[in-house]
């Protein structure tokens, strides 16, 4: 028997429940399903398949229709006699750049947790897709955005807005896009909103080189590197490689952002995630820049495991965003205004112990109709 090198062992799976599991593994297999040789996207089946939540108590606003940039703010009630400021949080939504947008059921939801249980104003950008839409259109497309939200803060959000609190946060390929953004930002100088915190959960960096957590982790959840290297080569211009300063935050052709006034940053890593490598090594790339960072690990967890409501790691960040922005503003860390007190309305949920077998149910149906559309 051939025992392998340490470096070259894979690493166990993560425990996860049963219904997590099974749900993951079929929006993995129904991506790769999604993903054409060709480098496009089956934009008939991922349409079918991502489910668009209405504005229930939310307020959606166009900044341009012929680039669908529009963004969803999220305000919760306070009670009348309550004048408390809330923080803004300025949310980008991930999906590898090519999939999803700020209606999407899973981050609608996570949206309506962060406007509620913080509490904060939230506001998600939605932008344009690749492989149509190459970058930077998603740099223009969330600048643009920040700059609208600037430029029309007196009647875009709610009079208790807090306008030196302000936060840009995203996950995945949404964190990506929040630190480009954020390094924009600091250069351009904004006229109203005053940039305290960078919230980049779990974001998606990479390069050139295979990382140790890209070669060992065995059976990944969500993020393969097959996976990432698709979503590289649909989002990178063309000729790129993923050593492109939009990929490789660190790297050869990295910015410099040693003299911007950059914002502290929270940097969330999951240790069964292939990316993570990539993410330390941005918290390192901060620290060596002189810029303030705190990295916070959950080493059970999967790519995007704070959009699964039954991980209790999901809730527990919650509450690490929150001590964030509590550090961030110079407040006491404590709950100022209780959770009965700050509603955000939710759509119907669906039992989260009934998705994954209805998952499998219609998984069926979804290859089959994946097989007829192919044909066309």
């Amino acid at each position: 028997m051939i025992i392998p090198k340490p470096h070259q062992r894979k690493i166990a799976s993560p425990s996860l429940p049963w219904t997590v599991r099974l749900a993951v593994s079929i929006i993995s297999d129904l991506t790769d399903i999604a993903f054409r040789p060709n480098g496009t996207v089956n934009r008939r089946l991922t349409h079918f398949l991502d489910y668009q939540t209405p504005p229930t108590s939310t307020t959606d606003i166009s900044i341009d229709a012929a680039r669908n940039l529009w963004v969803r703010l999220y305000a919760p009630s306070l009670p009348s006699d309550n004048l408390q400021l809330l923080p803004v949080i300025i949310f980008f939504h991930g999906g590898g750049f090519s999939f999803l947008s700020a209606a999407s059921f899973n981050f609608d939801m996570v949206c309506r947790k962060f406007a509620s249980k913080l509490p904060a104003i939230v506001i998600s950008i939605n932008y344009r897709l690749a492989p149509e839409h190459r970058y930077p259109s998603q740099h223009h497309d969330g600048f643009d955005a920040l700059n609208f939200i600037d430029r029309n803060w007196a009647t875009v959000l709610p009079k208790n807005a807090d306008q030196s609190r302000c936060f840009i946060a995203g996950d995945s390929a949404g964190a990506n896009l929040a630190h480009y953004v954020t390094v924009r930002a600091c250069r351009t100088k904004l006229r109203t909103m005053k940039i305290i915190g960078l919230i980049s959960i779990q974001p998606f960096f990479g390069g050139e080189e295979r990382t140790e957590s890209e070669m060992k982790l065995a059976d990944p959840l969500l993020v393969s590197v097959p996976r990432t290297d698709w979503c590289w080569k649909a989002y990178l211009p063309e000729g790129s490689n993923r050593d492109h300063a939009a990929a490789n935050v660190s790297g050869p052709n990295a910015d410099d952002i040693s003299e911007l006034e950059f914002p502290a940053t929270m940097v969330v890593v999951g240790g069964f995630d292939p990316l993570k490598d990539w993410q330390r090594r941005y918290y390192e790339w901060l620290l060596k820049s002189g810029k303030e960072a705190r990295l916070i690990e959950y080493p059970n967890m999967i790519h995007a495991f704070y959009a699964l409501p039954p991980l209790p790691e999901a809730s527990h960040l919650v509450t690490q965003i929150k001590k964030f922005i509590a550090e961030c503003s110079n407040v006491k860390f404590e709950t100022s205004v209780s959770e009965a007190e700050v509603k955000v309305s939710s759509p119907p949920r669906i039992n989260l112990i009934q998705l994954p077998i209805l998952c499998g149910i219609f998984s069926f149906i979804y290859y089959l109709i994946v097989l007829c559309i192919s044909f066309f």
